[in-house]
């Protein structure tokens, strides 16, 4: 049941069946029968989760890093998906849409210190680089 409804990494699938208090020997079993069938694929959960937090959700890659750190997948595949999801979505394009959206019409001239501050830091907190962000800001 907890596989249907969406992909789990291991690690979230581990930490759901010990809430509902499933022996730890029986949940070791499972999750071996699992990836062994190829059921549970933590690579798999790994570029889903990257392609829908760069596509769809439109974030930064330290953003989508940070999401895939928190499902508890092993960095060489966060690594791989994060590359894997920013060769499919441009993410020069990415900042420009999240730029604008956040101007809502405005021109950034008409923005004062403290709404620019205000720009940077919700840019930035969406995953983009400080760099990137500020690049974008000037030009």
């Amino acid at each position: 049941m907890l596989l249907g409804l969406r992909e789990l990494s291991e690690a979230q699938l581990r930490t759901r069946l010990a809430r509902r208090g499933c022996d730890p020997d029986a949940i070791d079993q499972a999750l071996d029968r699992l990836k062994r069938d190829r059921t549970l694929d933590d690579g798999r959960v790994a570029r889903a989760a990257a392609r829908l937090e760069a596509g769809v959700r439109r974030r930064g890659p330290a953003r989508v890093r940070q999401r895939l750190q928190a499902m508890g997948l092993a960095s060489d595949l966060i690594q791989q998906a994060v590359a894997e999801a920013f060769e499919e979505v441009d993410e020069s394009a990415l900042l420009d849409t999240a730029f604008e959206r956040r101007l809502r019409g405005r021109a950034l001239a008409e923005l004062d210190d403290k709404a620019r501050a205000r720009l940077v830091r919700g840019l930035v907190g969406q995953g983009f680089s400080l760099g990137a962000v500020l690049k974008r800001v000037r030009s």
